[in-house]
């Protein structure tokens, strides 16, 4: 009995994901809610788990593939004994998260759906695999097929491909078999040798450096091409065959070992769109102020000194910004809005959006209500939300929502910028660095802790008016904490 596990839909509406890396080989036998592979979706890097019990038959799908969800991704294969679905009971074990539990249901194949990951219950039939062939009838070819299960399915046209020495053999066998058996024969062998094992950076880079991948010796664990026996090629065919292009290659393979590709995809991509989306739809507009921060430092240094919100929370300047922010729009609603359709939708609530820069790109989480948190429980949130974004496994849900949004730029030790506004929200707030400067106190010059404020705002939703009361606003309770307690 065999059963092949598609890609789900993880959350969010999500089409396609990347395959990261995978957790298991042909040949392991697993158990339920077992880490099978680590995919990265648009949003965040997510561990599917085994929806059964039983061993590995084949891994359908390479690391660093894209592709769709519903698209197989391996199979699971062996006797019945050795392969069993999950068992209908509401208490198997978890993997990790509520996202990550088995459906006690299973489906008509007897493996199980994965809670939350949208299953359709219309869906009876699975798409074809890209490339799937019909085995050959060749008695020859069964020993092969047996010794081992295929890893993906170009190993599988490669094992399906006659060997040259067997050339006349197969031809006879081919005239002597029946017409259907011919044409499924010969639908099924590729035309020329099979394609090389090697993941889309990799072709592409060959594609750059116009090396033929069929004629690079592959030292890959399992067999496909690296990027470095790509660049050896390109280094063998540099060699001068004429006076008249051996310059040329040696340039071309010079500048190729120089550069880095990186793909252009997921969370990058992602953003990339948001991006665009933003400042081509939205008139942004900037406002700049400098404030005094000298109390709000003296402030974060107390708090971090007598430990007064926990032993373990964490501390800095963007705590007292994100209160600061909080506090501004409840004197300001109108900036904690967005335009939907013919109508301004003005928020009672802040989902507080912050800025992270992390290995996988720009990503927005929020901390849900933070008008309603204290600096305790805030400093919490953010901490936690910080961390789980570093890992790069923030849930879509906590990118989701979001009404306004803090970018830390002081943290680059830049002092201002002009940012573009999350979409879906009609204001974002720079943090610049904190310097000391000469300020003027009454009428004395004396060294103080500034910052530089930015907002970028939606001109269509808010006027001039609105946003320099709101940054005003962060300001004032930036100079002087204690106003935010009234």
């Amino acid at each position: 009995m065999s059963f092949e596990f598609p890609l789900p839909d993880v959350g969010e509406g999500l089409t396609e994901a990347d395959i990261v890396a995978w957790k298991v080989a042909p040949g392991d036998t697993v158990t339920v809610n077992q880490i099978l592979v680590e995919i990265e979706t648009a949003k965040s890097l997510v561990e599917l788990p085994s929806p059964q019990a039983g061993t590995v038959g084949a891994l359908l799908v390479e690391e660093g593939q894209t592709i769709e969800v519903g698209t197989p991704i391996i199979r699971f294969g062996g006797d019945d004994a050795n392969t069993e679905a999950a068992p209908a009971s509401a208490d198997a074990p978890a993997s990790g998260s509520a996202e990550k539990s088995v459906d006690a249901s299973g489906d008509a194949d007897g493996g199980a759906t994965l809670v939350g990951y949208g299953a359709k219950e219309t869906s009876s039939k699975r798409r074809p695999r890209k490339g799937a062939s019909v085995p050959a009838p060749a008695a020859s070819a069964a020993p092969a097929a047996s010794a081992a299960p295929v890893a993906s399915a170009a190993q599988a046209a490669e094992a399906a491909a006659p060997a040259p020495a067997a050339a006349p053999a197969a031809q006879a066998q081919s005239a002597s078999a029946p017409a259907p058996a011919a044409q499924s024969q010969s639908a099924s062998a590729p035309a020329s040798p099979s394609k090389p094992l090697a993941k889309p950076p990799v072709r592409k880079l060959a594609k750059d450096l116009g090396v033929d991948l069929s004629q690079v010796t592959p030292t890959g664990p399992r067999g496909d091409v690296t990027r470095d026996d790509v660049h050896a090629a390109a280094n063998r065919t540099a060699a001068p065959t004429s006076g008249a292009t051996a310059p040329a290659a040696a340039s071309a393979s010079d500048q190729g070992a120089l550069e880095e590709r990186i793909p252009f995809k997921g969370v990058t991509k992602m953003m990339a769109k948001a991006m665009v989306d933003s400042a081509f739809t939205m008139p942004h507009v900037t406002e700049f102020l400098d404030v005094d921060v000298t109390e709000t430092m003296a402030m974060v240094r107390r708090l971090k000194s007598t430990k007064f919100l926990g032993e373990d929370v964490k501390v800095s300047p963007l705590l007292i910004v994100a209160k600061a922010v909080a506090w501004a729009v409840g004197r300001n609603p109108r900036i904690n809005s967005c335009l939907d359709g013919d109508e301004i939708v003005v928020k009672k609530y802040v989902n507080l959006g912050i800025a992270a820069a992390t290995p996988r790109g720009l990503i927005v989480p929020n901390i849900k209500n933070a008008q309603a948190m204290g600096l305790g429980e805030l400093a919490q949130g953010i901490q936690d939300l910080t961390a789980l974004a570093r890992s790069g496994k923030t849930p879509p849900a906590d990118q989701a929502g979001g009404t306004i949004t803090i970018t830390n730029v002081g943290v680059f030790g830049v002092d201002a910028g002009t940012p573009i506004i999350n979409p879906g929200e009609a204001a974002i707030l720079a943090f610049g660095q904190v310097r000391k400067k000469p300020w003027v106190v009454g009428d004395e010059i004396v060294p103080r802790e500034v910052t530089t404020l930015s907002v970028s705002a939606d001109h269509r939703v808010v006027d001039g008016e609105i946003i320099s009361k709101f940054l005003a606003d962060v300001g004032r309770g930036l100079e002087d904490p204690t106003l935010m307690l009234a």
